[in-house]
């Protein structure tokens, strides 16, 4: 994990610290499951596009005088089954990692909001001064908001 800089050892003790750094941890894995459900929804969106667009030109429109030329064209052809399945798999994975976003969200956020309910005990006496610095590093580098508990 990239830690960068050289960490919080002055505003923070070890056990802080390490509690920032799996803090840290869980951001960049909702991160990276948040792209992917993206990558995977636009992905099915754009095949479904022009898998419409190749029926529509290849099947509905030379054959639209009869339902029945359009349904025997359409599964005559085996590709067509094919790229109706991968779409159906394609949007079947994106339902599935936005499942495993949403899971990995909760576990960012909870984790988020017991960093900021705990903060008095993490931060005692002197270090309750300088806490900011803490607050404003994670917010400037890791886009972690710990200045208050509502997403």
């Amino acid at each position: 994990m990239d830690r960068g800089g050289k960490g919080f050892g002055e505003w923070t003790d070890q056990a802080t610290e390490q509690m920032l750094y799996n803090l840290i941890e869980k951001k960049q894995k909702f991160d990276k499951a948040k792209a992917l459900h993206l990558y995977a929804l636009w992905g099915a969106m754009f095949a479904s596009f022009f898998f419409l667009y190749y029926l529509t030109k290849f099947v509905l429109g030379p054959y639209s005088y009869s339902f029945a030329a359009m349904f025997s064209i359409f599964v005559s052809d085996s590709i067509h089954l094919f790229m109706a399945l991968f779409l159906v798999v394609l949007f079947g994975a994106a339902k599935i990692l936005y499942e495993k976003k949403e899971k990995k969200e909760k576990e960012y956020h909870a984790l988020r909001c017991e960093v900021i309910d705990r903060s008095k005990d993490l931060w005692k006496e002197e270090a309750w001064k300088k806490r900011h610095h803490v607050y404003d590093k994670m917010k400037k580098e890791w886009d972690i908001n710990l200045f208050h508990g509502s997403k």
